[in-house]
This record gives C-alpha cells, sequence and structure tokens, in this order.
C-alpha cells in the first residue's frame, strides 16, 4: 500500500509518498481499498501536533474517507466484501489502504459517487450536530454563518435552508458571497481579512441591519478569532452562539455580552458526540442521507487531487482558498 506520510511535524511540504506493509484489520475492524478521502481542516493541525489527538509518527492524516471494504475482521457482522462504504478513521485516510473500525463505517448509496462520500460525514454531520442538536435551529429563526464558503460552512448554509431559516453567510470575498448565494444563503456579507475594533463595529452592525435591529438566532462560529466578537454582539436576545473552529484564532469573549443578551455560548465537539452518543450519531447519519437522496445537500466539490499532491490540497485549505470541499482521488 502507500500513503503519504507525516514523518515530522509542519505544513503540507512535510508529508512524503511512503510504502507500507498491508494492514490486517482486527476482530471488530475492516480493511478498505480507499477510493478517495476527504481533506479537512483538523487534517492541516494534526500533521503539525497542533489537534486534540497527537498520533504516533509516521502516520498518514485524513479522517475521512470512502471506498470498498476490502477484508473483515473476524467478529464484524453486516458488511461483505465490495460493499461500497464511507468510513471515519481519525487519521490514515491518505492512503490507499486503511483501517476502519466498522462501528464508524457506513454503507453509501448506490448512487452516490465516491468522491461525494468522501466529504459528506465530517462537515455535513458537523453542522448537523451543530444546528440540530445544540442549537435547536428553528423554522423561521435566522442563522449567521461564519467562514460560510469552506466545508461546514457551506454545509451550515444547506441544512440551515433545508430547517426552514434565513441564513446569512458572511465570507471574506465576492468570489465566496456569490459561491454562497449560488447554495442558497438569503444575504451575504463580505468581511475583511484583518479586523481591528472599528471593522468589527462595521461587521457587527451589518448585521443588525440585516436584521432590522433585532440581531441573529444563532451564530454558526467556523472561523473564529477577532470575528466572534462581533458575531456574538449581533445576537438577539437568548440567541445561541456555536463554536465550531479556530482558523483565525482562539477569540476572547467579553462574558458580560452572554448576561447582556440572555443568550449562550455552545460549543460543537462533533468527533466526540460520535463516540458518547452513538445512537444519536446513527440517526443524524439517516437524516443526512435521506436529505442527500431528496436532492436537499449536496457536498460541492471545488478541487479534486491525486493521492500524491496532497501537500498541495492540504495548502490550498489552509490558506482559505477552498470554495466547498477538497478531495483526494485514489487510484
Amino acid at each position: 500500500m502507500r500513503s503519504m506520510l507525516s514523518l515530522e511535524p509542519g505544513g503540507p511540504e512535510t508529508l512524503a509518498l511512503t510504502r507500507q506493509t498491508m494492514p490486517q484489520p482486527g476482530p471488530d475492524e475492516v480493511l478498505l481499498r480507499v477510493r478517495a478521502a476527504g481533506v479537512n481542516f483538523p487534517d492541516t493541525l494534526i500533521i503539525r501536533d497542533l489537534y486534540q489527538v497527537k498520533p504516533p509518527r509516521p502516520f498518514a492524516p485524513g479522517g475521512e474517507v470512502s471506498g470498498e471494504i476490502a477484508a473483515i475482521g473476524e467478529e464484524v457482522s453486516g458488511f461483505v466484501v465490495g460493499d461500497r462504504v464511507l468510513a471515519l478513521t481519525g487519521h490514515g485516510g491518505y492512503s490507499t489502504h486503511v483501517i476502519a473500525k466498522a462501528a464508524r463505517t457506513v454503507r453509501i448509496p448506490d448512487q452516490m459517487p465516491f468522491d461525494e462520500a468522501a466529504c459528506f460525514l465530517f462537515t455535513y454531520e458537523t453542522s448537523h450536530y451543530a444546528l440540530k442538536d445544540r442549537a435547536q435551529l428553528r423554522q423561521g429563526e435566522t442563522l449567521l454563518v461564519l467562514g460560510a464558503a469552506g466545508g461546514v460552512g457551506a454545509a451550515a448554509v444547506e441544512l440551515g435552508k433545508a430547517a426552514g431559516a434565513r441564513v446569512i453567510a458572511a465570507v471574506s470575498s465576492p468570489e465566496k458571497a456569490k459561491f454562497c448565494r449560488d447554495i442558497g444563503a438569503d444575504e451575504t456579507i463580505i468581511y475583511p481579512r484583518e479586523m481591528n475594533r472599528d471593522a468589527q463595529k462595521q461587521f457587527s452592525d451589518q448585521i443588525k441591519s440585516l436584521t432590522g435591529g433585532e440581531g441573529v438566532d444563532v451564530v454558526y462560529d467556523a472561523v473564529g478569532g477577532d470575528y466572534a466578537e462581533p458575531a456574538l454582539r449581533a445576537l438577539a436576545w437568548k440567541g445561541r452562539f456555536l463554536v465550531v473552529g479556530f482558523p483565525a484564532g482562539i477569540p476572547r469573549i467579553p462574558l458580560n455580552l452572554t448576561l447582556l443578551k440572555g443568550c449562550q455560548i455552545m460549543g460543537v465537539f462533533w468527533g466526540a458526540a460520535v463516540r458518547r452518543e452513538p445512537e444519536g450519531h446513527a440517526e443524524n447519519v439517516a437524516e443526512l442521507f435521506s436529505l442527500y437522496a431528496a436532492g436537499r445537500i449536496k457536498p460541492r466539490i471545488c478541487a479534486r487531487y491525486p493521492l500524491e499532491r496532497a501537500g498541495e490540497a492540504l495548502a490550498l485549505l489552509q490558506d482559505r482558498k477552498v470554495l466547498g470541499k477538497v478531495v483526494l482521488t485514489v487510484d
């Protein structure tokens, strides 16, 4: 088998294509022949030792893959060799083959291509868990999505519309704003890449002006940094602020704002929820497949790279140049 391995902490340029011995599945595992691997923001962190999980080196990044089952562990039931599946692997997915826990492996619909399957669960279930289970977004409410043109952000836009919400997409360029309108956003705001105090106030005022001064009911923050506080200031009374990610840095929030607005700040640690709440995870996966079959959600893939160019794919993501999703195709 071949893998793009992280041999030392560093950026995308440190990954190296390496041949390895084919692994064998344990009792509760399956071996997958990988056909596609999703490229996600945690992949840029895990190779720098900046993620919550730090695998021993050498390891391949890649927590989400699709492909065919090549071998099955002795205690696994419900799968046969050749089944088309997607799997959450944590890491190891930037490979031609990978071991996955059977409990985190799901058959995919016949009409779903491998590239879309590899871009499906990580983004859509993160956003579905955030909007449905954490914020309990309701029909008729207003949702603000920060970083709306990225993978989880675009998923949040689509899922917000599917839930019957009015969606405001906040992005950093006119190109990204057009992308968000094309996938269903009702309104867009273009914020500056450098957010000083004047820009923060202007951003907050823009949000409020789109809601008649009332503010938004839910903020989905996949950006962090200096963008978080002005979004929090634009929350409506009893609004919900979802903490999803920090590509712009970990924000410092004045907690007096939560008192003044009667609002809630909610963490969205989807990976932990999958482990702690497996029944809820299974329910959400089924709901997402139903939405996909109905044509209400669809992964928006802006770039495809072969396995050996995984570093380029990661660089595109970390430089915030992605509209939707990037995927590795594995021959």
